[in-house]
């Protein structure tokens, strides 16, 4: 088998068997089955929950109160006692961990982001194992990812990676829900993501971490759409990680989209949020659709928010749905002024111009 970059994302009640502690015993038997990937060739990346957990563990389990600063505390105190396990299990068998915490700061500037895709990519080289965690030690929920499944959705953008495998405390994605419902059968593969498998994603079911069904089925979106598999598995299925590398029918399977994004438009999918919304016509839905070309100020009859030139917005149809996400080249005030007018008319409304598009066919990903 041609050696593949796994992602293995592993959530706090995969680490901690849905008690307060972490369970080392098998945290070692999962490091045994990335490093014996390892050893046939493939790149394994691991983003890690439970630094919350950890550092809870290491400080006695004391009363605090849920403040920001207390939970920063707690992960400042549980990073460490995090890396220092994964080394020193990964040192058994002989392997290097290099640490990357990130925030979401750092997938919205381009800059940074190439700079951890950068650093990534030394760390795959020199054949360490990269384990990534969100730097919730410093974060604040204005530049929070804010769950580790769309944090690993977009490391493993950031690696090109071949297949992201999301472990947690479920066999992966049911009909109904298997707690209430014995009848709830496992959905083996996904092939369109629609607002109906939205409702059967739930919450997070251990109450130990921060996410649950629906952001694992998120970071499924974001993944596959960058050409990558993903599947949502139980961590505690014997040599479930190896099995799911060699293509093993378990857990709940997204496959990749026939077409993987340009690395530009990966970072668009990937990197910066929405800061606003831009409304078209039927017109230019079937130009931005259906012919591939850019969105021209002709065809908005809408701007919602407020947001710069250069940064991210949502382009929604008639219905109210969002059609594609894009770099627009205007801000929100100069588009209010040219929306519904001909190209060439933007110099003449503004004063200046940055092209006849409001955003760029090379800048906008359709969804």
């Amino acid at each position: 088998m041609k050696g593949k970059t796994i992602v293995v994302k592993l959530g706090t009640s995969v680490l901690t068997g849905g008690t307060r502690h972490l369970d080392r015993a098998h945290m070692v038997e999962l490091v045994r089955q990335c490093a014996s990937l390892h050893r046939a060739g493939h790149q394994i990346i691991v983003v890690t929950s439970a630094a919350i957990a950890a550092g809870r563990e290491h400080l006695g389990f004391p009363e605090l109160a849920g403040t920001m600063a207390n939970k920063q505390m707690l992960a400042a105190v549980g990073q460490t006692q995090l890396i220092q396990s994964w080394q020193s299990l990964f040192n058994i068998y002989g392997l290097h961990v290099g640490q990357i915490l990130l925030t979401r700061a750092d997938l919205e500037d381009r800059e940074r982001y190439l700079n951890a895709r950068d650093t990534l990519r030394a760390l795959l080289a020199h054949r360490i194992i990269p384990v990534i965690n969100e730097n919730d030690a410093v974060a604040t929920n204005e530049i929070k990812v804010g769950d580790n499944d769309n944090l690993s959705a977009r490391a493993a953008i950031l690696a090109e990676a071949d297949l992201l495998i999301l472990l947690t405390d479920q066999k992966g994605l049911f009909t109904a829900d298997p707690r209430h419902d014995p009848k709830a059968q496992l959905i083996e593969e996904v092939q369109t993501i629609d607002d109906t498998l939205r409702k059967l994603a739930g919450g997070s079911i251990s109450g130990l971490g921060t996410g649950g069904m629906a952001t694992k089925l998120q970071a499924a979106d974001v993944a596959r759409r960058a050409g990558i598999d993903v599947v949502i598995a139980t961590g505690q299925m014997p040599e479930v990680i190896g099995r799911l590398a060699e293509g093993d029918r378990i857990g709940t399977r997204f496959p990749a989209l026939a077409t993987p994004l340009e690395s530009r438009k990966r970072w668009i999918l990937a990197g910066p949020p929405p800061h606003g919304e831009i409304h078209i016509d039927a017109g230019a839905v079937k130009a931005v659709k259906d012919k591939g070309s850019s969105l021209l100020p002709k065809g908005i009859v809408r701007v919602e928010g407020r947001f710069r030139r250069g940064e991210a917005v949502r382009i929604v149809n008639p219905e109210g749905r969002e059609l594609a996400r894009g770099i627009c080249r205007y801000d929100a005030l100069d588009l209010n002024k040219i929306k519904g007018q001909h190209s060439e008319q933007i110099e003449s409304l503004l004063g200046y111009g940055y092209g006849s598009v409001a955003i760029h066919r090379d800048d906008l990903v359709l969804l």
